[in-house]
């Protein structure tokens, strides 16, 4: 027997290997019928995977949020499967969930789909789902999922890059198996409110070098009126789309002889330098010096920052006078030989030095979008140069502004230290 606690005072006895599916039902059938899975010792599992020892456990219902990513990765599944059946032939990248839904990455060779493809593919999704097709789980050895995907070179790459020793699992539906860690409803018929969205390209694992593979954006959800909600809020957000109020108010424009690199009109001009100018104000108010270095520098630089060696496919190179330069896709070593041309002493300190510099940084061209991803673009950096004494109040100073500036426009923001790993750092 295994000690099961369901809250703080409810611990129950249950046979080891008993599933989330029985433990639900031996508290309500009612709780049984609304179950999509379980989160045991805070990890997020298959509703029917065995439980083998002591530990704490949470039924989940569709009222919780993790269940939302269960659907959606589920209807990933049911996505892949729908495209599998239409497209014998297709082979399968990753189907992650996203926020607020799911993709699907997928070769379908020389198949081109579009927008008006997608409703054939979701009314098969459909289909597939009323008839509650079962998601089966299993354990295999890395020589059995070569030989399960030996057909599928992607799934064969990930197979052989998982690290020694790490589990391999599989689901199963009908016409579709994925390698896949889960966790999954327990069949379709929770996904009757699933949608399509639209279509892009992306490179396999992120690289221009490799191929390029359809993705296929969806939703869903567990409620009709949950679906259309959303759908409603994204055609409200359509209507302020920034690209789109660029065209109307005349802000900024793309060309086609510079994917991702924008450009200014007038009207965005005014908005712009009203935004630098406040930039500006609140950096001088603040004590910060303000500089701005070249945008481009010699490759020995960049060997020293660590840019050339890990970053090297995303920068810009040019030949001058024989020798390699790189434009910058970072201020930083900029602001460093600033920092380099004078001796300091601990009494200037802190010094503080404010930049906005131009960067470029090269982008696969499947991921621009607007403003949000671009290949050049005016980065707000700043370098604080201090005594370890100093560091504590300087932090406390810098959190204070971000906070200040944020609250202007009504954004939300969050912090991450970033530490230097041990290989591989810039």
């Amino acid at each position: 027997m295994i000690q099961i606690q369901l809250s703080e005072k409810d611990i129950r006895s249950f046979p080891q290997g008993v599933t989330g599916a029985e433990v639900a039902e031996s508290i309500s059938l009612s709780l049984r019928k609304k179950a999509i899975a379980v989160s045991w010792q805070d990890q997020i599992r298959d509703l029917n995977r065995p439980l083998e020892q002591d530990g704490q456990l949470r039924i989940l219902t569709p009222d919780d949020p993790e269940s939302l990513e269960v659907l959606r990765h589920s209807a990933a599944h049911l996505l892949a499967e729908a495209l599998k059946i239409l497209f014998p032939h297709a082979t399968f990248g990753v189907g992650p969930t996203i926020e607020d839904g799911f993709y699907y990455d997928v070769d379908l060779g020389d198949v081109v789909l579009s927008d008006q493809s997608l409703p054939e593919i979701e009314k098969l999704m459909v289909k597939l789902a009323s008839a509650n097709e079962v998601f089966k789980r299993s354990v295999v050895t890395q020589a059995e999922a070569l030989s399960i995907f030996h057909d599928d070179p992607y799934k064969v790459e990930l197979i052989q890059d998982l690290p020694e020793g790490e589990e391999i699992s599989i689901y199963r539906m009908d016409h579709f198996t994925d390698l896949c860690r889960g966790p999954h409803l327990e069949g379709t018929k929770w996904l009757k409110y699933v949608k399509l969205l639209s279509l892009a390209g992306a490179y396999w694992r992120g690289d221009s070098k490799n191929k390029q593979l359809t993705r296929i954006y969806g939703t869903a959800f567990f409620t009709q009126d949950a679906l259309n909600n959303h759908l409603y809020l994204l055609e409200e957000r359509k209507k302020r789309d920034h690209r789109k109020l660029g065209r109307e108010l005349d802000l900024f424009m793309l060309s086609e002889y510079g994917p991702g690199f924008p450009f200014w009109l007038p009207n965005g001009m005014i908005l712009r330098r009203e935004l630098e100018d406040f930039w500006y104000k609140i950096h001088l108010r603040e004590g910060y010096k303000l500089i701005q270095t070249p945008i481009m520098l010699n490759k020995d630089l960049w060997v020293v920052s660590g840019h050339w060696e890990n970053y090297r496919e995303n920068m810009y190179i040019s030949k001058i006078d024989e020798q390699e330069f790189a434009i910058k896709p970072m201020n930083c070593p900029g602001g460093m030989l600033v920092y380099k041309r004078d001796i300091h002493s601990y009494k200037d300190f802190p010094l503080k030095v404010g930049e906005l510099g131009l960067v470029h940084r090269h982008e696969a061209s499947g991921a621009l979008a607007g403003l949000f991803r671009v290949r050049n673009f005016t980065q707000d950096d700043a370098h604080i140069f201090m005594t370890e004494a100093q560091i504590v109040q300087e932090i406390r100073e810098l959190v204070r502004l971000f906070d200040e500036v944020y609250k202007v426009f009504n954004l939300e923001y969050h912090i991450e230290l970033s530490t230097r790993p041990e290989s591989k750092f810039i």
